[in-house]
């Protein structure tokens, strides 16, 4: 069924919603194509940009674009804007190897964008851990922390202004094979939450913060489950909740889940969980917390013989009352956007449901893990 909400949701990375310049920035992966459920390197590949877009118009304008380093591999988070909007950092997991150009191998770039200089430039290229993925900037704008996926560390930046300063990493106590995707501040930037996406591992893995110091201690109270192979998350702009995306058997034709957290509980728990289909990658909760944007998959990034592969993906719209979820509009992203995206961000002013036509590259978040 597919419902007629008006949520004014369109494809990006991250939405920065406050009074003044309302901006949104999508990492652009140009070297990779799918290929029958592979990313596979491209023959001819084009150069990786960012491109900066003004969410106050519709459709959204492009007002700024430069080339930095990123990888369509890993979370939906890739990219976090400073509160004040004056910078934003950008991962990149993964790069063509130099000996063998028909390869991928792990990258551990990080890249400062100027968003207040016209045009926006590279103020910085810094090093995070292998496979720096998920990405998130506190609430005060003076901290940044990369879940290393290749790695099982996350890795701590500190932010002056614009300098943006390596602080050392922290260590998951779970090896490599942990996963850590995606990584979210609380509100109250005194926690952050670690999605560790390995079958093995499972974990969502509290990490304490005390200025720039981040610690993780492995115990009991130091992490929580809510779903196989958790992945992407967002929290509520009141901090009492989080939504995790599970990808748990999507890649074999499963289907998934989309958890609710209740944060104010120590430690936090699950306290509802909704199918959505084959995995979900991206989560974004909208502006007021009552509503639950999901990108998944849907097949589009399985193989044509699997039996299970599907040339659309889906967008689902969760509604969030009380400490429950349901399901209040869907509807399908068929190409280019649903093969060259699994993100999205909410528009400052709620008024329909659209995906843009005519996307041409491949936005951060195109089929893959």
């Amino acid at each position: 069924m597919k419902h007629n909400l008006l949520v004014g949701v369109i494809l990006a990375i991250l939405p920065v919603l406050c009074s003044g310049a309302q901006l949104a920035v999508s990492a652009n992966d140009g070297k990779v194509i799918l290929v029958d459920g592979v990313n596979t390197p491209s023959p001819n590949p084009a150069p990786d940009t960012v491109s900066i877009f003004d969410l106050r118009v519709f459709p959204p304008k492009i007002i700024g674009e430069v080339r930095a380093p990123t990888s369509v591999a890993g979370p939906p988070h890739s990219v976090a804007i400073a509160p004040d909007q004056s910078i934003a950092m950008v991962t990149a997991s993964s790069k063509i190897d130099p000996a063998n150009p028909k390869e991928s191998v792990q990258n551990d770039q990080v890249t400062v964008i100027d968003l207040q200089s016209q045009p926006p430039r590279v103020l910085a290229r810094l090093q995070a851990g292998l496979g720096a993925s998920g990405i998130d900037i506190n609430r005060a704008g003076t901290l940044a922390l990369v879940a290393n996926r290749a790695e099982g560390t996350v890795s701590v930046f500190t932010i002056k202004g614009k300098v943006v300063t390596s602080a050392g990493k922290v260590d998951l106590k779970g090896g490599p094979d942990s996963m850590p995707s995606q990584v979210m501040f609380t509100a109250d930037g005194r926690t952050a939450l670690v999605s560790c996406n390995s079958a093995n591992d499972n974990r969502i893995a509290i990490l304490s913060v005390n200025g720039d110091r981040v610690q993780y201690e492995k115990s009991a109270s130091s992490a929580f489950f809510a779903g196989l192979r958790p992945y992407g998350m967002d929290i509520t702009p009141s901090g009492d909740m989080a939504v995790v995306a599970s990808i748990g058997t999507g890649l074999d034709g499963g289907v998934d889940i989309v958890s609710l957290v209740d944060l104010k509980t120590a430690p936090p728990r699950a306290i509802d969980q909704i199918a959505v289909g084959p995995v979900p990658e991206a989560v974004s909760i909208s502006p007021d917390g009552r509503y639950v944007a999901v990108s998944v998959m849907n097949g589009t990034n399985a193989t044509k013989a699997s039996g299970f592969y599907h040339d659309y993906g889906l967008l689902k719209i969760l509604r969030i009352e009380g400490q429950r979820m349901s399901v209040v509009a869907e509807t399908n992203c068929r190409p280019p956007a649903a093969r060259g995206s699994t993100s999205m961000t909410w528009l400052p002013t709620v008024s329909s449901t659209r995906l843009p036509s005519g996307v041409t590259k491949r936005p951060k978040l195109a089929p893959g893990l």
